[in-house]
């Protein structure tokens, strides 16, 4: 036995250039079934557990794996040879920054807002993650884990990260006064973060813009108008304007003037007002607090009825039936005690001047 493994041993040697090419090229063409069998092992072993956070890991390394052992063979079979040192260096440098990207690849993935890490987090710690939070907090996860991605295969090529730290804290100045607006988009992002003044799907109107809010990044809040069209809106912007959330409303306000002619007579008047006040107060979609009808002022052209009530829905077309069908009950009211909505108008009196001529008469004396 011990003959038969040195001559193969000798044998390998003395065929070794086109044994490892053989083994690489063995191992690349079953990669696939290899790393279905190590992931499908795995998954078993997880599954056993019944731990979502290891199953959600095993999927966000899937892919990464995979590739891993792509390369694998690759380094064995070129690691078997006697290289330079300088180009053993260089290999050895490839395959390390590969295997930092493959870990960083599967720690970006885990981090997404699809992953389930953040339900875990919010299980573990008794906090409450909204819509905004998730994507917010999975984005500076991802930003931190490339930056320190970046720093390990800078490390790994020889480069000094001390001395790259002390260089941008040298321009740090000048990088700061020429990313203002990105840092007060960011700043401006926090502010929407913490304070919370709307969330995704939220319908909002500031001075610039009206619609439904369906992202909000680092360095702006995607919105889409009921145009359909997608407005981006700088965080810093929105941070410093008013915002008017009506997805917030318990209730919608309806408030108008009815304004009745003026041949409308005080009965007339005093049997309107009690019918549409009735009418409201007995709606099933009106809520019932702060309901005000009443007979206002005297008008230019007008007798103003004060109408003042909210709606239980504050979903914009159910609002408007709403507040059809108290229009088309308003009108039958004033149809059946004879009133008259008014429009406006006005009397132009012209005053008739008759103007006295008085002749003279001129005697012409001979």
């Amino acid at each position: 036995m011990p003959e038969l493994m040195s001559q193969l041993i000798a044998l390998f040697m003395q065929y070794r250039e086109i044994t490892t090419i053989i083994v690489v090229v063995f191992f690349v063409f079953i990669n696939r079934w290899l790393s279905k069998l190590v992931i499908y092992l795995l998954s078993k072993l997880i599954n056993k557990t019944n731990n979502e956070f290891f199953i959600s890991v095993l999927n966000a390394f899937e892919k990464p794996l995979r590739t891993f052992f792509i390369f694998l063979p690759i380094y064995i079979g070129i690691k078997t040879h006697d290289l330079p040192i300088g180009t053993e260096l260089l290999v050895d440098r490839i395959f390390n920054t590969i295997v930092i990207l493959v870990i960083g690849s599967g720690l970006v993935k885990l981090s997404s807002k699809s992953s389930a890490v953040f339900e875990k987090l919010k299980e573990k710690l008794d906090v409450e993650f909204d819509d905004i939070l998730i994507p917010f907090f999975s984005k500076v996860v991802q930003v931190v884990v490339i930056a320190v991605i970046l720093s390990l295969v800078a490390q790994a090529w020889g480069h000094n990260i001390n001395n790259l730290v002390a260089g941008l804290g040298i321009g740090g100045l000048a990088v700061a006064l020429a990313a203002q607006s990105t840092l007060g988009n960011l700043f401006g992002g926090v502010v929407i973060i913490t304070e919370k003044p709307f969330s995704l799907g939220d319908w909002v109107k500031t001075p610039s813009v009206e619609g439904v809010v369906e992202d909000i990044g680092f360095r702006s809040t995607k919105i889409r108008t009921f145009a359909n069209s997608v407005i981006i809106v700088p965080n810093s912007t929105l941070a410093n304007q008013e915002i008017e959330n009506f997805s917030n409303m318990g209730k919608r306000r309806i408030m108008f003037n009815l304004g009745l002619t003026y041949q409308t007579t005080r009965e007339q008047m005093r049997k309107c007002v009690d019918r549409i006040n009735e009418l409201i107060q007995n709606h099933e979609e009106v809520h019932p607090e702060t309901i005000m009808v009443r007979f206002d002022k005297f008008n230019e052209s007008s007798l103003d009825v004060f109408i003042y009530f909210y709606t239980k829905t504050t979903i914009w077309s159910e609002y408007l039936e709403v507040k059809e069908d108290i229009n088309l009950k308003i009108m039958k009211i004033l149809e059946e005690e004879g009133a008259s909505i008014a429009y406006p108008s006005r009397s132009l009196y012209v005053e008739t001047v008759e103007k006295e001529t008085k002749g003279k008469e001129i005697t012409a004396e001979s």
